[in-house]
């Protein structure tokens, strides 16, 4: 068996399933046409469908490309700490906010995101 038709038609290189009571979440190493490989993290859950009266899975999908690892892995890992400690991290009020919930504007966040590499 060719390695192409081991992995599938969507390049998929590695794969490793959580399971989380009701949600299931899937971390998926894959690679893009020129060999670039990134992850992809979905998230499913089971729901049943009152019209079509038979259950059905709800996915989110999120990728993630090498060069936003580290940035991911420092946001997760500063959002878990704080969960477990309620500590925020150091310089956090210093941070510029323009995404306020319900106010959120395109414009600004897209802004931020200009801005994010300077501030790490």
């Amino acid at each position: 068996m060719e390695e192409n038709e081991k992995r599938g038609s969507r390049d998929e290189l590695f794969s490793k399933a959580v399971k989380a009571g009701k949600r299931t979440y899937f971390f998926d190493v894959k690679a893009t046409r020129n060999g670039e490989k990134y992850i992809t993290i979905t998230e499913s859950k089971r729901r049943f469908s009152e019209e079509q009266d038979r259950f059905f899975y709800e996915k989110h999908k999120l990728f993630l490309y090498k060069e936003d690892f580290e940035k991911f892995l420092t946001a997760i890992g500063q959002s878990m700490k704080f969960v477990e400690t309620g500590e925020y991290p150091e310089g956090y009020f210093d941070e510029e906010r323009q995404y306020d919930g319900d106010d959120f504007d395109d414009r600004s966040f897209d802004s931020w995101f200009d801005n994010i590499d300077e501030k790490h």
